[in-house]
């Protein structure tokens, strides 16, 4: 792997693992959005999502953002990466749909963070390999034809 992915790789990592972790603490706390914005609270009830949805978020985002700087654990890896995406898509369609662009912009950007953490990750953090498209296209491995 050469230098300069590596340093991509734990750059972004480091970075949604520091979100994953500090946004998991303040959802547990209640506390604010990226420490400076509203109540986590106040964002929830604007979005119209249940309050106990933070303490679901504050147990799982932080062993997401552990999970992904641990070495080993490759599946687990996968489910931190799909949660990760998953939340964060989440909060960027419901901040721009109830016109938070501010909170919009930046889960665009901790979004795209995941996505390149993900596509940078080393080899032994990869769980299998990813078929191409030709042989997803062409071959399957046993066809019924009864």
């Amino acid at each position: 792997m050469n230098r300069l992915k590596v340093i991509g790789y734990w750059t972004a990592t480091a970075i949604i693992a520091f979100e994953l972790i500090l946004g998991g603490i303040m959802a547990l706390v209640h506390g604010r959005n990226m420490l400076i914005g509203e109540p986590l609270v106040e964002v929830m009830q604007h979005l119209g999502y249940p309050i106990y949805l933070l303490t679901i978020l504050g147990v799982c985002k932080p062993l997401a953002g552990i999970i992904l700087l641990v070495p080993g654990l490759p599946r687990l890896k996968e489910w931190a990466y799909a949660g990760s995406f998953v939340s964060l898509l989440g909060a960027l369609v419901s901040d721009a749909l109830r016109g938070n662009e501010v909170y919009a912009i930046f889960a665009l950007g901790f979004t795209i963070l995941t996505l390149a953490s993900w596509a940078l990750r080393p080899q032994n953090r990869i769980l299998g390999t990813l078929p191409t498209w030709p042989t997803l296209l062409f071959t399957t491995s046993k066809r019924i034809t009864e």
